[in-house]
């Protein structure tokens, strides 16, 4: 593993000239569209839409925008990516197909807020399995910013509240979270030979692909409907929602994430990313009129302080006796703003998950 050993005073002062770039507008840009999925989403479920049928018109419509970029990268660049062509596919299945389907589950079950508050325990998942599968226990920050994380998660829940608390949405919570575990593993390869809009544009295809099958062996409804909707406090046509999905949500955060990594490298942008969970609470509250709680707020609150404690020990990344990241234990892969690296150039960041 080769693993980047700049010394503190060097690898921190350097993130902070990239984070004076342009570049970091581009991530802040990122963060919000991504975060407004959610509102937009909720819109159509309260208009008689299904889960399935919101991921398939964002996923599908996305696809049909990259359709063209991502042929003409594929037939220029064939017999360099015609190998990775089975992990351009789980990557459309699992970080885009399945992370989205589940989270829109959550997010008509709970609050945006805290929909997207349990995806992102994703990070804790990946120290939890960087350390079962490696037997090497993280640093204490890492250790901290875990026990921080899981007891916003508590608190978020508001279980002691007079809300009552979907566990179905919670389940559907988590398993975003899984999914978008997934997708930083799979980000962690250096020296990756796939365009970012072909990872971005075959996923989309394959997602949809995915989606779409789903629902007509019958096995995930897809219920459309065209009647208006409820946006913001205003009635407006379906399309309105479904356009903002696809063209706001998805295709321009997403490439906003690739201009913004490559402006700031990976560990800065996907630093960043983070405030897509506050944009969202945010967007909700501003849009939907979801006010959250104090004690859920607070929740929030150690949930995000708990994440960036573990981006934080990533930063540092000094002589490491421990993994701070689970996505440091891809084997072979470099630590650093490496093509491929979590968020970097090579595959669109989720959060650049959008995960969300």
């Amino acid at each position: 593993m080769t693993v980047s050993q700049n010394a503190p005073s060097t690898a921190l002062p350097g993130a902070a000239a990239k984070a004076a770039s342009p570049a970091l507008l581009f991530a802040f840009a990122s963060a919000a569209t991504f975060a407004l999925s959610g509102p937009f989403a909720k819109s159509l479920f309260e208009a008689g839409w299904s889960p399935g049928a919101a991921v398939a018109a964002r996923i599908g419509g996305a696809a049909v925008v990259l359709l063209v970029p991502a042929a003409i990268s594929l037939a220029r660049q064939w017999a360099a990516v015609k190998g990775s062509l089975l992990r351009i596919a789980v990557y459309g299945i699992v970080p885009i197909a399945l992370c989205q389907l589940f989270y829109f589950n959550a997010v008509a079950h709970l609050s945006v807020g805290v929909a997207l508050l349990l995806e992102y325990l994703s990070p804790v998942l990946l120290v939890g399995w960087a350390w079962l599968t490696t037997r090497t226990s993280p640093r204490l920050l890492t250790i901290l910013g875990a026990v921080c994380a899981m007891s916003g998660l508590v608190l978020v829940l508001d279980l002691a509240g007079s809300t009552k608390v979907s566990v179905e949405g919670i389940l559907w919570g988590l398993a975003a979270a899984v999914c978008s575990a997934v997708f930083f593993i799979m980000s962690a390869r250096s020296n990756d030979n796939v365009p970012p809009i072909l990872m971005a544009g075959g996923g989309m295809a394959v997602g949809a692909a995915l989606i779409f099958a789903l629902g007509i062996a019958g096995l995930m409804p897809l219920t459309f409907s065209a009647s208006d909707v409820v946006f913001a406090g205003h009635l407006v046509p379906w399309l309105v929602p479904v356009l903002g999905l696809v063209l706001i949500t998805t295709v321009f955060a997403y490439v906003a994430g690739i201009i913004a990594t490559r402006g700031l490298g990976s560990k800065v942008a996907s630093f960043v990313a983070l405030f897509e969970v506050l944009f969202a609470v945010i967007w909700a509250w501003i849009l939907l009129g979801e006010m959250p709680r104090l004690v859920q707020l607070l929740g929030g609150v150690c949930i995000m302080a708990g994440v960036v404690m573990v981006r934080l020990d990533e930063l540092r990344g000094v002589n490491r006796r421990g993994p701070s990241y689970a996505v440091d234990l891809a084997a072979g892969h470099q630590v650093d703003g490496s093509p491929g690296a979590p968020g970097s150039g090579a595959a669109p960041a989720r959060g650049t998950a959008g995960i969300g």
